[in-house]
């Protein structure tokens, strides 16, 4: 509790992975709000539609390596239509050697996919090809000690109180029970300062 209570009012110095994108501008957003030092990368810096004094864009590809401070907690907000490229960035961000690493994943893939139950079939046929690479990056940040968020269905709708759980309490999946980038983005920066569950996977989700 303490260390969550001395990172919130001093500030962590955070890199965002995937920036440009919708959960990545709301990684960014809230972290700046909650008064952190960020690097936001992207491939396109000029689509960060963000400025702040404490808010560095950066040029990054993550199937290059990564330049990235060793007391840098990463949080990523990789999202791809491409197989493979998941778990090149997650070898670049363990290669690189940050103090955490904060990965979103998908709820239904790999370890969560026993918990998600039948409702899990549907991502086979949204993901295809792209789920091996989900799960073979989740295994690289967890084998580094890492949090996977393993959140369902994203929406775009504005935070809400949400809860984040272990899969020991994760509910079957459910293709009406969306949970919003905005709420999920808060719940990877409430493990970033206080973290709950390193080297295991969360779920966030609804209140």
């Amino acid at each position: 509790m303490l260390i969550g209570v001395l990172n919130s009012v001093f500030g962590m110095h955070l890199t965002i992975l995937a920036a440009s994108g919708r959960t990545g501008l709301a990684l960014t957003r809230q972290a700046l709000e909650r008064g952190h030092v960020v690097t936001a990368i992207a491939r396109d810096p000029s689509r960060i539609t963000l400025d702040h004094p404490n808010l560095s864009k950066v040029a990054g590809d993550v199937s290059a390596p990564l330049s990235i401070d060793a007391d840098s907690v990463v949080l990523s907000g990789l999202g791809t239509d491409r197989a493979g490229v998941l778990l090149d960035g997650a070898k670049a961000v363990v290669a690189a050697g940050p103090r955490r690493i904060i990965w979103l994943g998908a709820y239904g893939t790999g370890a969560s996919a026993d918990a998600a139950g039948e409702g899990a079939a549907v991502l086979w046929k949204v993901m295809g090809d792209r789920i091996p690479d989900k799960i073979a990056a989740d295994n690289a940040v967890l084998a580094a000690g890492g949090t996977v968020f393993h959140a369902g269905l994203l929406s775009d709708e504005p935070s809400s109180p949400g809860r984040t759980v272990g899969l020991d309490a994760a509910p079957p999946f459910d293709l009406t029970a969306k949970v919003s980038r905005e709420t999920v983005a808060a719940a990877m920066l409430d493990e970033a300062e206080t973290p709950r569950f390193p080297g295991a996977v969360a779920l966030p989700l609804p209140a």
